[in-house]
């Protein structure tokens, strides 16, 4: 069962995405507020986290670069901002997903199952096949510890998502992926 952590202030809407997540299968945990959030990600261990932008104590973007600074797991933001520039902002600070409210519950539930499988199916068995720390192919040096990228001894700044898949390709250089 998939242990997933929305982080959202709205309670009524924290309780429908809740309810309905815990009816298709999933273990769902609260937060209303970014310290409740990191304090509880920080305690246990999830799958993804559902992320509202517009939270008290600290902003969602701030919850976002926090959590990426030491962690992969995939992340949704659920925000009424849904200009361009703000999904641009949040998939560049390493969202996985971006959903603007009103949203539909099947459609939440669809990315929610399909950013599980990415992170499970297709990337975490690979990593635990190959126990490197560091990947090296020529000039390019790939940290899979710290989630860094170097080539010819400069760092390259890659979204979590640029990382997973350089590493997907790097551990598996002849294989062939749609």
């Amino acid at each position: 069962m998939n242990n997933i952590l929305i982080v959202e202030d709205d309670i009524s809407v924290s309780d429908m995405l809740k309810n309905y997540l815990i009816n298709e299968g999933f273990q769902v945990k609260v937060a209303y507020d970014g310290q409740e959030a990191i304090d509880m990600f920080n305690y246990e261990k999830f799958d993804l986290l559902l992320l509202d932008l517009m939270i008290p104590k600290i902003d969602g973007m701030t919850v976002l670069k926090i959590i990426r600074e030491k962690d992969l797991t995939p992340i949704l933001i659920i925000s009424a901002k849904d200009s361009d520039l703000d999904k641009a902002l949040g998939l560049g600070f390493g969202a996985d997903d971006y959903i603007a409210k009103p949203f539909s519950l099947v459609e939440v539930s669809a990315r929610i199952k399909a950013n599980i499988r990415r992170a499970t199916k297709y990337i975490t068995p690979i990593a635990q096949e190959k126990k490197e720390d560091i990947i090296n192919i020529k000039d390019l040096n790939i940290d899979v510890l710290n989630f860094t990228v170097t080539k010819r001894g400069k760092d390259l700044k890659l979204t979590s998502r640029e990382f997973e898949i350089l590493k997907l390709f790097a551990t598996n250089i002849n294989r062939v992926f749609t």
